[in-house]
C-alpha cells in the first residue's frame, strides 16, 4: 500500500547537523531537511544566520508518515535528545540560531507541543524550566546543499564524532524500538 499522507514537522534543537542525524534514523520518517526558520530575513544564507541577527534558528523539516510515527512521538524524541532548558545554546553552540524551538503548522501541532512541555515540566525531569519557544511556522528556507546528510557524509570529522555521535548513541539507548538502522532507506 502506498501512503500519500505524509505530514511535516519543523524543530530547532541546536545545530541542524545534530537534529538531522537523529531524526533521519527514525522509522516512519521519509526525509529530513536542514534549513532556517523563525526569523525575518527572506532566503538567508548559513553565514547570515550564523551571525545571529536574522532571527532565524537552525531547524529541520521532517516529512513523516503519521501512521508509523506520530507528531507526539517526534516531540518526545526532540525533547529527550537536546537540552530544552538552555536559552540560545546547545553545548558549545551559542546564539539565537541554536535556540530550542517548535514551529507549528497548525493548531493541533501547537497544542501537542504545549502539552509536551507541560508534561515535561510536571515530571520534574529537568531542574530548570523548559525554554523551548513555540512559534507559528511562517516560512522554511532550505539550507545549502553541503549541509544535507552532513553527519552521514562526514562521520570522522571531529564535530561529528565528538558532538553528534553521543547524541546518536543516546537516541539508540532511549528509542531503540523507533529506529530504522539504515538512515538512507
Amino acid at each position: 500500500m502506498i501512503n500519500n499522507t505524509y505530514e511535516k514537522a519543523v524543530f530547532g534543537g541546536g545545530c541542524f547537523w545534530c537534529t538531522e542525524a537523529i531524526f533521519r534514523r527514525l522509522k516512519g520518517v521519509k526525509s529530513v531537511t536542514p534549513g532556517y526558520a523563525g526569523g525575518t530575513m527572506e532566503n538567508p544564507s548559513y553565514e547570515q544566520v550564523s551571525q545571529g541577527n536574522t532571527g532565524h534558528a537552525e531547524v529541520i523539516e521532517i516529512e513523516y508518515d503519521p501512521n508509523i510515527i506520530s507528531y507526539s512521538n517526534l516531540l518526545e524524541v526532540f525533547f529527550k535528545t537536546h537540552d530544552p532548558t538552555s536559552k540560545n545554546r546547545q553545548g558549545n553552540d551559542v546564539g539565537t540560531q541554536y535556540r530550542s524551538v517548535v514551529l507549528y503548522a497548525n493548531e493541533n501541532q501547537r497544542n501537542l507541543a504545549e502539552k509536551a512541555i507541560r508534561e515535561i515540566e510536571e515530571s520534574g525531569i529537568f531542574d530548570k524550566p523548559v525554554l523551548t519557544e513555540i512559534l507559528p511556522l511562517d516560512s522554511f528556507f532550505r539550507a545549502e546543499e553541503y549541509h544535507l546528510e552532513y553527519y552521514d557524509k562526514n562521520p570522522d570529522k571531529p564535530y561529528c564524532s565528538l558532538v553528534i555521535g553521543p547524541k546518536i548513541a543516546k537516541l539508540e539507548k532511549l528509542f531503540r524500538d523507533k529506529i530504522n538502522y539504515d538512515p538512507r532507506s
